[in-house]
């Protein structure tokens, strides 16, 4: 009898989802490295420092994230605005004008997840 997989201890933190994301794709790797590859490379260059800085893009990326309710998306990007030194009032604008496009759906997705992920990721690291 196959015995049931537990979920790991803080399996409702953003950490957890983050860390669940990177496996995943290291299993799609596993069977697909060459599209994994060329994705990472598109990616990579589209975030990349131009024009528009990596801190805006990422903002942009969360509120397209918060738009189209990507939850592993929205906690990636709101991870992505922290590391590229946006406050918590410019996350939160972007909150506003996604659910300025996406109502009350977005809103939710902003007034909870998106919160939850700034606390849990924007503390002091010792």
């Amino acid at each position: 009898m196959k015995q049931e997989e537990q979920p790991l201890p803080g399996s409702n933190s953003t950490q957890y989802h983050l860390i669940r994301y990177k496996e995943g794709l290291g299993k799609y790797n596993e069977n697909m490295p060459e599209l994994t590859h060329a994705y990472n490379e598109f990616t990579r260059h589209c975030f990349k420092e131009g024009e528009i800085s990596e801190k805006y893009k990422q903002l942009i990326a969360l509120g397209i994230s918060i738009y189209s309710q990507d939850e592993y998306c929205i906690i990636y990007h709101t991870k992505g605005c922290l590391d590229q030194g946006c406050s918590e009032n410019e996350i939160l604008e972007a909150v506003g004008v996604s659910a300025a496009f996406g109502g009350g759906a977005a809103m939710s997705q902003g007034v909870t997840l998106v919160q939850e992920c700034i606390k849990e990721l924007n503390k002091p690291r010792h």
